[in-house]
């Protein structure tokens, strides 16, 4: 590996990982944890109702680490399980009105940390840096 691309993947990790601390700091006045209100931003921005162990999967996390966050989530009333109609051993995981709710706080939080984070970086730039992660994320995903 070169130095460049060790620079950048550690600049990468760094990145994302402060990045979510920050957002995660915002956020602390909702009571949740990083993991809560990631897992919630999930299931609120996918398009249907996904499974337990497609939550996991999204999140990188064991299945397990999945199912108790759900638990937390049910019993805080952010989210139920519904069963599914394809397969009955399968549940999928559907927010409330109060995770819908929440979600939006989230949602408006992470939309103005985006805007004061990326406000010194021009357009161009930010036009090619994100190509360039879409590309990337492409060719590890088809690596799996």
């Amino acid at each position: 590996m070169t130095e460049m691309q060790e620079r950048f993947t550690a600049a990468l990790h760094n990145t994302a990982r402060a990045w979510r601390q920050a957002l995660d700091r915002r956020l602390k006045y909702l009571g949740l944890s990083q993991a809560s209100w990631l897992t919630i931003a999930v299931a609120a921005r996918s398009p249907s109702p996904l499974s337990q162990s497609e939550l996991a999967d999204r999140l990188a996390v064991e299945g397990a680490t999945m199912v108790a966050m759900i638990d937390r989530l049910v019993k805080a009333g952010f989210v139920v399980r519904e069963p599914s109609s394809t397969d009955r051993r399968v549940k999928r995981i559907v927010l409330t009105p109060a995770g819908n709710e929440l979600y939006q706080k989230v949602k408006a939080e992470a939309e103005a940390f985006r805007r004061e984070s990326l406000r010194g970086v021009d357009q161009e730039t930010l036009r090619i840096a994100t190509e360039m992660l879409e590309r990337l994320e492409e060719i590890v995903e088809a690596a799996r």
